[in-house]
């Protein structure tokens, strides 16, 4: 405890001049027994204490007369930082009952006296007081306290406990009376300890530690602390089961085939089973306690042990031969304390073919892998998922991570397969809205009678066969993130309006609904049609146009960046590398010719189609002409050529298929729902069409 802890501050001061009235006023208004009189720096000149003052008024000095000639000059200071102890002794030789607190630089901080003293040992005995108390409250061992005359004064909650008694039904009385055998008198008696006492209480064996409390050579009481001793034969049975298991550890590690040694963190060994220690001619007794790196040649050990990264598979060179070792640390309680080391003693050409083996399946993972790390960020692509070299689609990537930032809603433009969906769940995963639901609709591939609820749900008893208590629509699916309206061309007249309510005040009604639902969305759209024509023939509402034409993204088709076909490419044959466990390195000249010349009326979901079916055929490590379609080989076979090449029935067909299909998508300009109607087939039929057919 110091000065700073008990002194009184911010008291006031007395200056030179002052009179004896202005020293009255303060004395009245102060329980203070003196006034420190310092000059104009503040420094101290003296003391006036009312001692002082009634000297001066007894001797008849005037109310207006100044103080000066009554101070007290010597005067007891001491420093703010000074111990206890110290302030004792200074007191001891002080001629008035305080003194004066000072700084380094003898500027007055506050004054002391007796009572100031007292009362901050009366502070501190509390303080220690209550230490103790909270000592003995969470104590894991009973204690039992008794005054001079052996009447107990404490039982700790440990104790109650153990002896299965409340506090204040054995306060005041008799030790011997609460507590038969415990015997503290005894110990008062003799003033000595009593140690490892064993002592039953309640079928209770407990051991006791006895001792006096002294105080200045008196005795004024005792303190008796035991505990179960029931607990401490349970800590030695468990001790001989650590021991028994230990023992059991070391016998298996030494059948063990493998190699095992521990070191701790400064890389000295502490353990080496039998199995390493004979295969290279070591004492186990003698390795223990060196370095590793002294008894087993290249070992790394001892930076595992250092680092507390791990190593597994490595080969370790040993008197001319590798093995396959693996390093792990030990960590306790998260810190490590050591590292164990295990070294395969098989022969390594075995596990080479094991290596070779096991190649094969991890090519299969890797495509796994990627399909896991998707799944990380919920399966949605990014914009490092879009693969193109061409200038053009580098500056819409540009574009589109830059209205991702915002909360606009964007026109995805571009032919089927060019992928706009692929841009849409990038824009996504680029917005602030990631970590929120990536809701798609196709607005083609639903039939216009569900296209209404789909998109808002409806309420309960809507109609016949509503689930009670109603179902959320796609929009209220996608609140908080975003939703992507695919198709949007294809949308009827009458869902137009309400799609535009949505993007206007972003509220909607559920189907048989009253109240309106409110959503906070952010609305991506996509589109192979002319909205502009569909505007002018009265088929496309204006107002939603515009709505939805905030931000434009034309994706170009695969034709008009044929430099985006090679890269492409590549991409498609890593994927089914992994996938199928091949590995295609590439296309040879031909094949490259064939596809960067091709239209592409499919684009990228067509060339992808493509690979896959070459990777499926081919047999080099390269793609063939001959490993295309056949559709493909006719294109670039001279009309001069024979065809080599005999398709079967079913290839035939499914081209012809296909070029039918192609015929009426480009005099349907791309509208697939006119398309269908033109083929005799519903709209659903043709999308399952397009998909197999990779366009």
């Amino acid at each position: 405890m110091l000065m700073k802890d008990f002194m009184t501050q911010d008291v006031p001061v007395i200056s030179p001049g002052d009179t004896i009235r202005r020293a009255i006023g303060i004395f009245r208004r102060t329980r203070l027994d003196g006034l420190p009189a310092v000059d104009a720096a503040g420094q101290l000149l003296g003391l006036l204490t009312r001692v002082n003052l009634f000297d001066a008024l007894l001797a008849g000095s005037g109310l207006e007369e100044p103080v000066d000639d009554y101070l007290t000059r010597r005067v007891v200071t001491v420093g703010l930082d000074a111990p206890y102890p110290d302030v004792v002794e200074v007191v001891k030789t002080s001629p008035v009952g305080m003194g004066v607190v000072v700084d380094d630089s003898g500027g007055v901080q506050g004054v002391f006296t007796k009572v100031d003293m007292i009362m901050a040992l009366f502070k501190d005995a509390d303080l220690l007081n209550a230490r103790l108390r909270a000592i003995y409250q969470a104590m894991h061992n009973g204690l039992v306290s008794v005054d001079g005359a052996g009447h107990v004064i404490m039982l700790n909650p440990a104790a109650e406990a153990l002896l299965g008694v409340c506090e204040q039904d054995v306060l005041g009385r008799h030790v011997e009376q609460a507590f038969p055998g415990l015997n503290l008198a005894m110990v008062m008696e003799t003033g000595q300890e009593k140690v490892g006492k064993k002592w039953e209480y309640g079928g209770r064996a407990l051991l006791v530690n006895c001792t006096p409390v002294l105080d200045g050579g008196r005795t004024a009481g005792a303190m008796a602390i035991f505990q179960d001793f029931t607990e401490l034969e349970q800590v030695a049975a468990e001790l001989e089961s650590v021991r028994t298991l230990q023992h059991t550890l070391q016998t298996v590690l030494d059948i063990a085939y493998d190699g095992i040694v521990v070191v701790n963190r400064e890389g000295s060994i502490t353990f080496i089973n039998q199995a390493l220690a004979d295969f290279f001619g070591l004492d186990p007794e003698k390795a223990v306690g060196r370095q590793v790196t002294e008894v087993l040649e290249n070992s790394r050990l001892h930076v595992v042990a250092r680092t507390g990264i791990p190593e597994t598979s490595q080969l370790q060179q040993v008197g001319g031969a590798y093995y396959v070792v693996s390093r792990l640390p030990i960590v306790e309680k998260g810190r490590v304390v050591g590292a164990v080391g295990k070294m395969t003693f098989r022969n390594l050409e075995e596990i080479k073919e094991l290596a070779r083996r096991l190649d094969s399946l991890e090519s299969k993972l890797n495509y796994y892998r990627e399909e896991l790390k998707k799944a990380g960020t919920s399966g949605y692509y990014t914009f490092e998922s879009i693969i193109s070299v061409s200038p053009v689609m580098v500056q819409l990537k540009g574009e589109a991570m830059q209205a991702a930032r915002g909360l606009s809603t964007v026109l995805i433009r571009g032919e089927s397969g060019t992928g706009k969906e692929l841009f849409a769940q990038a824009i996504h995963m680029a917005s602030p809205r990631h970590g929120g639901p990536f809701i798609k609709i196709n607005c083609a591939a639903i039939p216009d009678q569900l296209l209404e609820s789909e998109f808002f749900g409806y309420a309960s008893g809507a109609f016949t066969g509503a689930r009670k208590g109603g179902k959320p629509g796609r929009f209220e699916l996608a609140n908080g993130g975003t939703i992507f309206l695919d198709e949007i061309g294809d949308m009827s007249p009458g869902l137009q309006a309400k799609l535009l309510r949505v993007l206007q005040d972003r509220e909607f009604d559920r189907v048989g609904g009253t109240k309106p639902v409110r959503v906070d969305i952010r609305v991506l759209a996509a589109t192979n049609r002319n909205l502009e024509e569909m505007v002018a023939d009265g088929v496309f509402r204006a107002d939603l146009y515009y709505r939805l034409n905030v931000i434009t993204l034309n994706i170009p088709p695969l034709r008009e960046r044929p430099e985006d076909v090679l890269p492409l490419v590549h991409s498609f044959l890593g994927k089914y590398n992994s996938f199928l466990g091949t590995g295609f390195t590439g296309a040879d000249p031909g094949a490259v010719e064939i596809m960067k010349h091709y239209h592409w009326p499919g684009n990228v979901r067509e060339l992808e189609n493509v690979v896959e079916r070459a990777v499926n055929f081919a047999t080099g490590e390269t793609i063939k002409v001959q490993d295309m379609p056949p559709y493909l080989r006719r294109g670039k076979q001279s009309s001069a050529e024979p065809i080599k090449t005999v398709s079967t029935l079913r290839d035939r067909l499914s081209e012809a298929e296909r070029e039918i299909i192609l015929s009426a998508l480009q005099v349907t300009q791309g509208n697939k729902t006119r398309a269908a109607r033109m083929l005799g087939m519903s709209r659903s039929r043709l999308y399952e069409k397009l998909k197999k057919l990779g366009l």
